[in-house]
């Protein structure tokens, strides 16, 4: 029996294309193992079906990276089995393979800090850090494991792709081999849109991030099906802005009361000082964790803990994001970040009604701190746009000698710094620092090494070194004039490694330390409703009795009594919106998932249980997320 004219060539690229299947299998095993803790699973099971399912976005994946490679691999080219060609297409293959698949490996590591696979906002992220190669080199000392599997890997790639090659032919058989290279060939694009599509239905869209929750049991799994070059390439190009379309401008001036105007305080200019901590999550605090009955609960945070006695403490606190530029719009601006930061998207060169831009007209100084370089985060091109009138970085420190060698500045001679700057500052002043230190690679000066506690993770000991700082800072602060007529202000900016089991859930995974102190007032005790950093915005309005109408799409911790409390934050490809008795998860375009508000979990699913709370929290979520984009895209973060 006469063999297809290109058995041997198609068999060839067929199992060279496989190879890529199975090696991306092995990076999802890894990825799951380095994050276990991470993911939650009953059993092998949950494993296998996780595999299973990520087979359609590795065919995205491996498509995507080797069409260039099946194109020229099936060609019907006279010199195709040449060794020089072979050779072309062997860099070919794995230049553009390993290139992404190396991604994947970053994820072992990166999703401990994100909880979702990188996508492009990532390296918008890195693009603004001036000391990228300290940051690689840092990153190759600590977790040079995870180097030695990749070359470990990529070498038993490269040995069994050579162990299949095609025999040197000199020539091929006329109009046959020609007539089947072309059926074959629009045989091939076909199937190549359809695996990239993820189906050939006309009707559904291209498969994206969150149909990777279509199949799975816990929304953390999702993150085990996809492939972290899958998540990059379906970002690369996409602008997740879109315009919705739910609700009426009546249901949406009613539910969400996008313009807030307070009363409920007299007129005042106290200085507001607000501290974004680097990576603070709630977790380490135990003035926070009083009520979680964690067994043998461990907190770092001793001067914070004592400052938390007299201050009002929300241990019901969410990030509006997962990267410390978002945490800055969430509590400078109010302007969360969902599927992609506000930050990094095409809108936010836009006049934005801020803390900044409402205490300025207020007559108040205004200022903004990080002890990075110049321009690390993306903070000092976003502090320009809020219009802060001093940005103080690593370079206006000016003395390499506290440089931690990786990010900037220790925190301890920082938060000095900040004291020394802002007691110069003519009253009011706004001033707004983000730390450092509690980030890669978790380290503190030599001098304090073996004074805080080293607890049972890589950052606790930079949670206590921090807390040291701002003990310091204060001790300091309570010698100038301005300390006691100064609102201070504390809130995390996202999660970090997590410890105990209880923030392993996924509704706890984000939740961070959020407290406001202020000297000899009654601002005091510990509330448990739901807060968010959004709300801090208002929140200060309020206390110091600004008058005017405002845009906020938070509400005030300490004075509204018409918005009911509420969170809402993105995670697993889903927007989450929590309120009253549930949560709800919501997909943009329908809600997938109601859930009661003590399951942190997300394990039983109450869709099928409809109420009329239920009913309402879904339209508050559409009728948030209507307003929210349409007044980016529409430009109107500064109108009432």
């Amino acid at each position: 029996m006469k063999r297809f004219p290109r058995f041997e060539e198609y068999k060839v690229v067929f199992y060279r294309i496989l190879l890529a299947y199975v090696f991306y299998t092995i990076a999802r095993l890894l990825f799951f193992f380095y994050n276990r803790n991470l993911i939650q699973i009953d059993g092998v099971t949950d494993i296998v079906s996780m595999c299973y399912h990520g087979l359609t976005f590795d065919t995205a994946s491996i498509l995507y990276l080797n069409l260039l490679f099946i194109v020229f691999s099936i060609l019907p080219l006279r010199i195709n089995h040449s060794k020089k060609y072979q050779g072309f297409l062997f860099y070919l293959y794995f230049i553009l393979n390993l290139l992404g698949y190396a991604t994947n490996y970053v994820d072992f590591i990166y999703y401990r800090f994100n909880f979702g696979r990188s996508t492009i906002a990532a390296l918008d992220s890195l693009k603004h850090e001036s000391n990228k190669s300290l940051l690689l080199i840092n990153f190759l000392f600590h977790y040079w494991h995870v180097f030695v599997l990749f070359f470990v890997v990529s070498y038993a790639w490269i040995y069994l792709y050579k162990k299949v090659s095609l025999q040197n032919e000199s020539s091929h058989k006329g109009i046959t081999y020609f007539g089947t290279s072309v059926v074959s060939f629009l045989v091939i694009v076909t199937l190549i849109i359809g695996g990239i599509r993820g189906d050939f239905k006309k009707s559904t869209r291209p498969i994206n991030l969150i149909d990777a929750s279509r199949d799975v049991k816990n929304v953390s799994q999702a993150d085990v099906v996809l492939n972290t070059p899958f998540a990059l390439i379906r970002t690369l190009f996409s602008n997740n802005f879109k315009k919705m379309h739910f609700v009426d401008e009546t249901t949406i001036n009613t539910l969400v009361q996008p313009i807030k105007q307070y009363k409920n305080n007299p007129k005042s200019k106290p200085n507001v000082v607000i501290f974004i901590l680097e990576s603070n999550a709630k977790e380490y605090f135990g003035s926070f964790n009083k009520n979680t009955k964690i067994p043998n609960y461990k907190g770092y945070t001793p001067f914070v803990d004592s400052l938390a006695q007299h201050s009002l403490i929300f241990t019901n606190a969410y990030a509006n994001g997962y990267k410390s530029i978002h945490a800055m719009s969430s509590v400078l601006a109010g302007i969360p970040s969902f599927k992609d930061a506000f930050t990094s998207s095409p809108y936010p060169k836009q006049k934005t009604e801020s803390l900044v831009s409402t205490l300025k007209s207020e007559g108040y100084a205004t200022s903004f701190f990080h002890g990075a370089p110049n321009g690390s985060m993306g903070f000092l091109g976003y502090a320009n746009i809020l219009g802060f009138d001093h940005y103080y970085g690593k370079n206006e420190y000016n003395n390499d000698d506290d440089f931690d060698g990786v990010w900037g500045i220790w925190d301890e001679p920082f938060f000095q710094y900040f004291n020394t700057t802002i007691s110069k500052e003519k009253q009011p002043f706004m001033a707004t620092l983000f730390s450092v230190t509690s980030h890669e690679p978790y380290q503190v000066p030599e001098k304090y090494k073996g004074k805080f506690p080293k607890g049972d993770v890589n950052i606790h000991q930079c949670i206590g070194y921090t807390d040291f700082a701002l003990q310091q800072f204060f001790a300091s602060a309570k010698k100038q004039p301005w300390f006691k007529n100064t609102i201070f202000v504390f809130v995390g900016d996202h999660g970090n490694t997590i410890f105990y089991d209880e923030y392993k859930k996924e509704m706890n995974k984000n939740v961070v330390a959020m407290m406001i102190y202020k000297p000899n007032s009654n601002l005091n005790g510990e509330s448990t409703t739901y807060a968010q950093q959004i709300d801090l915005y208002p929140t200060i309005l309020d206390l110091i009795g600004y008058e005017k109408p405002f845009r906020s799409w938070g509400r005030s911790l300490v004075g509204d009594k018409q918005i009911q409390p509420f969170v809402i934050r993105y995670s697993s490809n889903l927007y989450q919106f929590m309120s009253g008795n549930y949560s709800c998860t919501f997909d943009g375009n329908k809600v997938i998932g109601f859930y009661a508000k003590n399951d942190k979990d997300l394990k039983y699913n109450l869709i099928a249980k409809r109420n009329p709370e239920m009913n309402q929290i879904e339209l508050k979520c559409k009728a948030y997320l209507q307003d929210y984009m349409a007044r980016v895209m529409d430009k109107k973060l500064a109108e009432h």
